[in-house]
């Protein structure tokens, strides 16, 4: 090989190298941009559930819904604004996690069959004992459960009915409200032979129990602690039944709402710190002496 050969070869030695660690640096940045970006999309920002990022239905306020009458040991004296209340006392925690104080939250009266109604919203979310539904997910979104209640059967003081098994009510005249898992439970976990009485809201549901139109009725738990404490002297319940489905309550918002994974957030950060089983144990109390019904 002559010199000016081995000249050339040489040249183009190095540039050969040169080219190779110029690609190998472009590779590497080309990777660590890659998976930069894939972190940054991947986690969401820490700010995004900041008060100053929400968007609600009115600027620096957060606006709840629940029915009317609000009933214990929902909420007390019929005034969500107090804060008394198993849902009252969710609520206010939830808005505080979100960063609003008590004085940053308006109620509004939503009446129960409505809430999950399909369409535009006139709050941010709605407390008010709504059980997470497949087909009420199609229409409206829910938060992460903050509650979840078995089914109760309450009797009057001059009711027959007692049970030890859910195949003793097969034959009972039952009493439920429309448009509540109350009444899907009887229908397909209780399974009567003949179709329960069906009332308009729970006003109804209770005037049948003292009346005597019904052998019992059927709630979920905790309001029939409410029932024979409060409001049907005499009453009692006589077992309780875990529904498939329907039995976990949740914050309901508007579908597709920019606010659901932060209300479920603000939801799970009350459950871990144990906040949230305090105010259940304070408004609810023990669910003890109810017989299970299997």
């Amino acid at each position: 090989m002559t010199p000016l050969r081995s000249l050339l070869c040489l040249i183009a030695l190095i540039a050969s190298l040169a080219l190779v660690a110029c690609g190998s640096d472009d590779e590497k940045t080309a990777e660590t941009t890659s998976s930069t970006s894939s972190t940054e999309a991947s986690t969401p920002a820490p700010e995004s559930c900041a008060r100053d990022q929400l968007k609600t239905l009115t600027s620096g306020t957060l606006t709840i819904g629940t029915d009317k009458p609000a009933y214990p040991p929902y909420f007390e004296d019929d005034d969500p604004t107090n804060g008394k209340g198993f849902e009252s006392a969710v609520a206010y925690a939830i808005a505080g996690e979100l960063g609003f104080d008590k004085a940053d939250v308006k109620w509004i009266v939503v009446p129960f069959n409505s809430s999950y109604a399909p369409g535009p919203k006139k709050f941010d979310f709605d407390v008010n004992q709504i059980s997470i539904t497949p087909k009420r997910q199609e229409r409206v979104d829910f938060s992460a459960p903050y509650f979840e209640a078995p089914q109760a059967v309450v009797v009057g003081k001059d009711s027959d009915l007692t049970a030890t098994s859910l195949a003793d009510l097969a034959d009972a005249k039952l009493g439920v409200q429309v448009g509540t898992t109350s009444l899907d439970a009887v229908q397909e976990t209780i399974k009567p032979s003949e179709q329960p009485q069906v009332f308009n809201d729970s006003n109804d549901v209770v005037q049948a129990l003292k009346q005597g139109r019904v052998d019992g009725v059927v709630v979920d738990l905790p309001t029939a602690f409410y029932v024979t404490a409060a409001q049907v002297e005499g009453s009692k319940i006589i077992g309780q039944f875990k529904a498939p489905g329907g039995d976990q309550w949740g914050a309901l918002l508007e579908k597709d709402s920019p606010l659901t994974d932060c209300v479920s957030q603000a939801v799970e950060t009350l459950k871990a710190s144990g906040e949230l089983e305090k105010i259940q144990s304070n408004a609810l109390g023990e669910a003890a002496g109810a017989p299970e019904l299997n």
